[in-house]
């Protein structure tokens, strides 16, 4: 393992130096840091308000707080009704940005303005969307709702095109392949997680199977991915893997090509999240890990070995949400305490200065 990048994100600390500024007044749902300079950060409240912070340390003091640009407050005209459970940052630029809501809503937001741009309105409470980082060919925004069925809204129509159908109970996730701009995954409280490919009539390519089509296991776990709802998905940066989480308190690996479960264990991750579970991956760093919210801690895994490295200590409610910012190897993480906190490798025990970068 190559030292500086691999001994900055096992010294993630709480970072004493830096505050996120607290706005909040109700659970931090959802994060994300928009991908093209990775400066900006929405956020997204159980009371359906939105923050825009700007994560710049322009003091170029040591310490500093990451301050609200903007929000779409109680008082906003367009603000969502109830809990948003997603904010996502249009991927090409930081003029647009898209929320839904546990009000039936996807909204999409001119970010100069905080005018919305388009609204999609469900006939069901709305629990995730995601946009496909990488697509050129199409403009879907997947979504994911408490009916059955996956809902493909096509940003440059201002419709819902296309309905992906096979799951039997609502879809707690979804998210799109960082590799592959056709291939959607979606994970749902019937104990399954799905992979499809949006250009096929009839859609799902792999449905994931813990037990790898053994059939001598429990017929009636058969085709399952988890003894429990799947309630989060993360593909890894590459794309070739794909984790799930789900409420029997398990994590899985799996090859996204193939569907394999690859059976690294990861050991007990607890999960009692009744909605949508939001977790991350690092990126450029020579070893790879996952962040995942373990109560009121993150939890932190070496993906491909399944040790669990640390737990990072610094909420006093669950943690709802966490996002990676690559550029600067950081982690934000949202809880129902309200608070957003930044965990910034520590300099103190990084490696010695002539092999650092």
């Amino acid at each position: 393992l190559d030292g500086p990048l691999l001994a900055k994100v096992l010294g993630l600390e709480l970072n004493k130096d830096r505050d996120v500024e607290r706005i909040h007044c109700s659970g931090v749902n959802t994060l994300d840091i928009e991908p093209v300079e990775g400066r900006y950060m929405l956020s997204g409240g159980s009371d359906g308000v939105i923050v825009l912070y700007d994560l710049e340390n322009s003091s170029r003091q040591p310490y500093y707080t990451c301050k609200a640009v903007c929000s779409v407050g109680r008082s906003h005209p367009d603000v969502h009704k109830y809990s948003v459970e997603t904010v996502q940052w249009y991927p090409h630029d930081t003029g647009m940005f898209t929320s839904s809501s546990f009000d039936k809503t996807l909204k999409v937001w001119d970010t100069n303005t905080l005018q919305i741009a388009d609204v999609f309105n469900f006939e069901e409470t709305v629990y995730s969307h995601h946009m496909s980082p990488v697509a050129t060919k199409h403009c879907l925004v997947a979504v994911g709702t408490r009916g059955h069925k996956v809902q493909l809204c096509d940003l440059k129509s201002g419709s819902c095109s296309h309905i992906l159908q096979g799951h039997r109970q609502e879809i707690l996730a979804v998210s799109w392949s960082p590799r592959y701009e056709h291939i959607l995954a979606t994970a749902s409280a019937d104990s399954r997680a799905k992979l499809w490919d949006v250009r096929r009539a009839s859609g799902c390519l792999i449905t994931l199977d813990q037990h790898n089509g053994k059939k001598s296991q429990a017929a009636e776990s058969a085709n399952t991915a988890h003894n429990g709802k799947v309630n989060g998905l993360c593909f890894t940066s590459d794309g070739l893997h794909l984790l799930t989480v789900g409420t029997d308190n398990r994590m899985r690996l799996w090859n996204s090509s193939n569907g394999e479960n690859t059976l690294v264990n990861y050991g007990k991750v607890y999960n009692d999240s009744r909605k949508g579970l939001k977790f991350t991956v690092s990126s450029g760093c020579s070893s790879e890990f996952v962040f995942v919210p373990y109560g009121s801690t993150i939890a932190v895994y070496t993906i491909y070995s399944g040790e669990q490295i640390t737990m990072l200590k610094g909420h006093y409610k669950s943690v709802d949400c966490c996002v990676f910012q690559s550029n600067f190897q950081e982690l934000y993480s949202g809880s129902r305490d309200c608070n957003i906190l930044a965990w910034v490798p520590s300099l103190c025990d990084s490696v010695p200065d002539d092999d650092d970068e």
